[in-house]
C-alpha cells in the first residue's frame, strides 16, 4: 500500500489513517508466510516474524506483521486485530499487530 501521509515509526494512528474501523477486515491468507533474517545480503534460516493477507473495502490487500506466530482463522474470516500499528517507509506503508481473532 502507499503512503498518504509522512510519519516515522510504527503506531497505532498512522494505522488510523489507512484502516477504516467502522469496516470489517477480511483475512485472505490460508497459512503465514515466514519471514526470515538476512546476513549479508543473503537469507538465513532463522525466522524472525510471520506475516498474512487481508483486505478492506476501498484498500488494495495488504500485508500484516506478527513477531511470533498466531493461529490464523478461516480463509475470508473477518477479524480484529490486537494492537495494530502502521509506519511509513520511502511511501509503502507496513502494518504490524500483536494477535488476530476472528469475530463471529
Amino acid at each position: 500500500m502507499k503512503t498518504k501521509y509522512k510519519k516515522g515509526g510504527y503506531s497505532a494512528q498512522t494505522a488510523n489513517n489507512y484502516i477504516n474501523h467502522n469496516l470489517p477486515i477480511y483475512l485472505i491468507s490460508n497459512e503465514l508466510e515466514k519471514q526470515v533474517k538476512f546476513e549479508d545480503g543473503k537469507p538465513t534460516e532463522e525466522v524472525i516474524a510471520y506475516k498474512a493477507y487481508f483486505s478492506q473495502k476501498g484498500l488494495p490487500p495488504f500485508s500484516i506483521k506478527f513477531n511470533s506466530k498466531v493461529k490464523l482463522p478461516a480463509y475470508m474470516s473477518i477479524v480484529n486485530l490486537d494492537n495494530l500499528q502502521a509506519c511509513e517507509v520511502n511511501y509503502n506503508v507496513y502494518f504490524k499487530a500483536d494477535d488476530i481473532k476472528e469475530v463471529i
